[in-house]
């Protein structure tokens, strides 16, 4: 007898396979989502795609440029800004609240998903390399131990992902990630802080540069251009 999927779990792999797709650049900003052809694709009703669409656009991933037409969001620099400031705010608070209450068992994940970073890297796998520098994101935020700090950074971990995904400056992510884990193993919460905000605010101007060019990267989010 052949098993049905629940509406619901199909509902979430089509979502989930589409923001992955997203992120990958499988569908680029401006391509359309048409319900019809994607149910075709996953061999699914038209129902669980409608809802995974809905689902993206609240996600942020994807809008309806009119009542008929959905697409692939295309970022704006005002969208990682206000990203970035959000990064910002609350990775580098995280940083430091790590560096105090890490035990030995998260760093040594911390130095596991590094390694894997070092190989994914020297490999150049970019699917890799943005898989595991997420998970050593989320690892230290987990290690701040406090969970509103981690429901806050949820919301918007896709769409970070999205945007990080497209910076390709891959031995200097390695570096930073590497002084990161150095700066939160000192058990120092100012110096884990202090890596914290220059990593970000590095990401930041190197994620701009590649999506809209170099003159529209000349300042870290929250503070105003120089004249």
């Amino acid at each position: 007898m052949t098993k049905i999927e629940p509406l619901g779990a199909v509902r979430e792999r089509v979502t989930s396979e589409l923001r992955q797709q997203i992120i990958a650049g499988g569908l680029l900003p401006g391509d359309r989502l048409v319900e019809r052809e994607l149910a075709e694709r996953f061999g699914v009703s038209r129902v669980p795609v409608r809802e995974a669409i809905r689902a993206l656009v609240a996600e942020g991933f994807v809008h309806f440029e009119t009542p008929r037409r959905t697409v692939v969001r295309r970022l704006t620099p005002t969208d990682v800004k206000e990203l970035f400031e959000l990064r910002e705010a609350l990775e580098v608070y995280a940083a430091g609240l790590a560096a105090a209450r890490a035990t030995p068992r998260d760093l040594a994940e911390v130095r596991e998903l590094i390694d894997r970073a070092a190989a994914a890297t020297e490999a150049g796998d970019a699917e890799a390399i943005t898989d595991v520098n997420s998970r050593l994101h989320d690892r230290i935020v987990a290690m701040a131990g406090n969970s509103l700090l981690t429901a806050a950074l949820e919301p918007v971990a896709g769409r970070l992902r999205w945007m990080t995904r497209r910076n390709e400056e891959w031995p200097q992510l390695l570096v930073e990630h590497r002084e990161l884990y150095e700066a939160i193993a000192s058990g120092d919460p100012d110096r884990a802080r202090a890596h914290a905000l220059t990593h970000v605010r590095t990401n930041y101007r190197s994620t701009v540069r590649h999506l809209f060019g170099e003159e529209a990267a000349p300042y870290p989010p929250g503070e105003a251009a120089a004249p």
